[in-house]
């Protein structure tokens, strides 16, 4: 079976009387293998596949042959019941065996290996079988895609069907997959009026929601917010502005005057806005605080330029400061220094990066242990809380904080939660690599605060400056296309077709570099700069899954929505999850599907064994072609790269560019249009909308400073109001 992102299902049948067959067609979302379907369409023909039933319409069955029961059964729609379990059950009750469990659950302790625990899992999974099966149907009378049903039952329980149709907008945030779109839609054909407060009310945090989560944004402007949902719902600007303080008055959102002191009003979530005002305090409250780090005499290292000593200096003196600069600038060099020095005065240091590949690069690249922030921070409640973590704080002289570029609101607020007053806190980054995916920009705002210790390196020592990656890198950076050739580390391979170029980077990935570097296939990594169109993550991962790890006689896989799990996977989490103890970024490989259990289980880098249920897959992405953001404070051996314009190339700026060629240590190869790879080059990234710059400089009695972009330069491609860009 396969799922196109469009949820368009492509899926391989048998019938009695019929030999197997291909049938497609939206009306298939959601269909599970082992299901007993009744299907309607016409037969066609694909001028690349061949024949195939297109359906229109799919009606589930019960399976009423004890061959079709024991496949369904056996199928892990079933928690708790696998093939050899289902073979027991059906042999048992024959035709009965549906009936039985439905209506007799408790006879099913008759069938040997199942005592009351295993029948009362059985039980309830078929209760929530059942239940999303309802769901389904129900979703399909609104035209929504029944894969969601799982996903609504997951969240609401046996509530999901009086949510779906009472208070649709209860679903979104909560529910992945479902935005104001789809909730509306079930909304105003339940009958919900249009100019409906709730509606609007939704609709205006659907704004503010996307604005945070696809443009990192922590606040719009007021007139922009107020403009894109009267355009959205068609509503009356009165009735919408009217509903926004509405929205003030219920504290879900906070206005106040723009954090530049030059535009209108904004406009924050009331999450983000407690963020921005604790992150501010909590900065203040370190830098104010006096040092309590053991000062003595040290012995400078002579292999430390002027800017680097000064670097040094700042980190013993200052107990919040930053280092920045590029690659190949001696930041992690003068880290260790620093770190050396603190341990020599008889201070304890603590190094840490927000992803486990970049704690493990900086202590490669130091020598030293390292841990992720959120290990660091495992312990630690969320401030939200109300617990104050000063009462389990991260003790430790010094506490260094690697590719700081990746921290977003949320994880610098709990980071400067936990750490003392008195504590050393040395932000590094580069602050040319791309933000956070979270919300803020938290080291770009750092360093306009003038109050705020910092330092950038930007001599690149000549190791350093003869790989051809690093010259690539400082060229994009100076709005310089890199050579082609750029010599050993550097490639440019031009294509214009999209798919002649997938082809062509699957090639590199899984054959060419491989074969010519001597070196496995998993240490060549595909890093794409979009998710959708034929050079994106979801199509050339599964190219590339299907070449390195394709379907086997005899191996379990699990099709979870458009993604089909197989052993031997490699996975990424994709969302933190403190329970299971794994983090946006790590990497894992699949090593069990547990069909009767409806679990994979992964074994992370670190080398632990994690479960996740089938209805907790979409928190894993396959890692065989990811988006230049998720490999951000990784490194790879091997890098290959589709650039082309697709979609309009939104994703093609100049800091992805740089992030892309600076995660490989070896060789980086990019194949597409010239014009793709100079458009990357001159297109800057618009600033986001926060205002901790200016909260931080004010508490701590300066002013930031506002750098300018050169939008008179009609080469450089810069949006004129970041609430426009797409």
């Amino acid at each position: 079976m396969y799922v196109r992102e469009d949820e368009y299902t492509i899926a391989r049948m048998s019938a009695e009387g019929l030999p197997g067959f291909v049938a497609s067609g939206r009306a298939l979302g959601g269909v599970q293998p082992g299901e007993t379907l009744r299907l309607a369409g016409e037969w066609g023909e694909h001028p690349r596949h061949g024949r195939r039933f297109e359906v229109v319409a799919c009606e589930r069955l019960v399976p009423a042959t004890v061959r079709a029961i024991r496949i369904y059964l056996g199928s892990g729609l079933i928690r708790g019941i696998g093939p050899r379990l289902a073979h027991a059950i059906v042999s048992h009750f024959g035709e009965a065996t549906l009936t039985v469990i439905d209506t007799e659950p408790a006879r099913l302790t008759e069938v040997v290996n199942i005592g009351p625990t295993r029948q009362a899992q059985i039980t309830d999974a078929w209760e929530e079988q059942k239940a999303i099966a309802a769901l389904m149907v129900v979703l399909q009378g609104f035209g929504i895609s029944p894969l969601l049903a799982a996903k609504i039952y997951q969240v609401f329980g046996a509530e999901s069907e009086e949510v779906l149709t009472r208070d649709p907008y209860r679903m979104i945030g909560k529910v992945r997959g479902i935005a104001f779109a789809t909730a509306d839609r079930v909304a105003l054909r339940s009958g919900v009026s249009e100019e409906s407060p709730e509606r609007i009310k939704a609709a205006l945090m659907d704004r503010l929601e996307t604005a945070s989560v696809r443009d990192g944004h922590c606040y719009m402007r007021l007139v922009a917010l107020v403009a894109q949902t009267v355009e959205m719902i068609g509503q009356d600007h009165d009735r919408v502005r009217g509903t926004l303080d509405a929205l003030v008055a219920e504290r879900r959102v906070v206005v106040e005057a723009s954090p530049d002191g030059r535009g209108p009003d904004v406009v924050y979530p009331k999450e983000l806005h407690g963020r921005e005002l604790r992150l501010t305090a909590n900065l203040t409250r370190l830098c104010q605080a006096p040092s309590t780090l053991p000062m003595r005499a040290f012995q400078e290292d002579p292999g430390l330029d002027e800017d680097q000593r000064v670097a040094v200096n700042m980190a013993l003196t200052s107990t919040v400061s930053v280092l920045t600069g590029g690659p190949g600038c001696g930041k992690s060099h003068t880290v260790r220094v620093v770190a050396a020095t603190v341990r020599a005065m008889g201070g304890t240091v603590t190094l840490t990066a927000p992803t486990g590949k970049a704690a493990k690069r900086l202590s490669e690249l130091t020598g030293m242990p390292a841990m992720t922030v959120h290990r660091m921070l495992a312990h630690q409640p969320d401030p939200d809380s109300g617990a104050l973590f000063e009462q389990t704080p991260v003790r430790a002289d010094l506490i260094v904080v690697d590719e700081a570029s990746m921290l977003d609101l949320h994880l610098a607020t709990r980071l400067t939660s936990a750490i003392p007053s008195g504590s050393h806190l040395l932000i590094v980054g580069d602050s040319d690599q791309l933000p956070s995916i979270g919300p803020g920009s938290v080291l770009a705002d750092l360093l306009r605060v003038e109050a705020i210790a910092r330092i950038r390196l930007t001599r690149v020592f000549r190791q350093a400056e003869e790989s051809g990656i690093i010259r690539a890198a400082h060229r994009i950076l100076a709005g310089q296309v890199p050579e082609t050739p750029g010599g050993g580390g550097f490639w440019f391979e031009e294509i214009d077709d999209p798919g002649q170029v997938a082809e062509r980077v699957m090639h590199l990935a899984t054959v060419a570099i491989p074969r010519k570097q001597g070196v496995d296939p998993d240490q060549v990594q595909v890093l794409c700069p979009m998710r959708r169109g034929t050079t994106g993550t979801v199509d050339l991962g599964r190219m590339i899954q299907e070449r390195l790890n394709p379907a086997r006689d005899g191996v379990a896989e699990h099709w979870s929505g458009a993604s089909v799990f197989r052993v031997g996977d490699r996975v990424m989490p994709i969302r933190n999850n403190y329970d299971k103890g794994v983090f946006n970024g790590d990497t894992a490989t699949v090593t069990s599907i547990v069909t009767e259990e409806r679990a994979v289980e992964v074994r992370t880098d670190d080398g632990r064994t994690v479960r996740y249920g089938f209805g907790e897959l979409d928190e894993l992405t396959h890692a065989y072609a990811v988006s230049v953001h998720r490999a951000q404070g990784s490194e790879y051996p091997f890098v290959v790269a589709p650039l082309v314009g697709e979609a309009g190339g939104v994703m093609l700026r100049r800091k992805l560019l740089y992030t892309l060629v600076t995660r490989a240590r070896s060789w980086v190869v990019v194949v597409g249009s010239r014009d793709a790879l100079e458009t990357a080059v001159r297109r800057l990234d618009p600033r986001r909308n926060t205002g901790l710059a200016r909260r931080l400089a004010l508490s701590l009695g300066a002013e930031p400073r506002y750098e300018t972009t050169p939008a008179d330069d009609p080469h450089v491609l810069v949006p004129s109001d970041p609430d426009e860009f797409p």
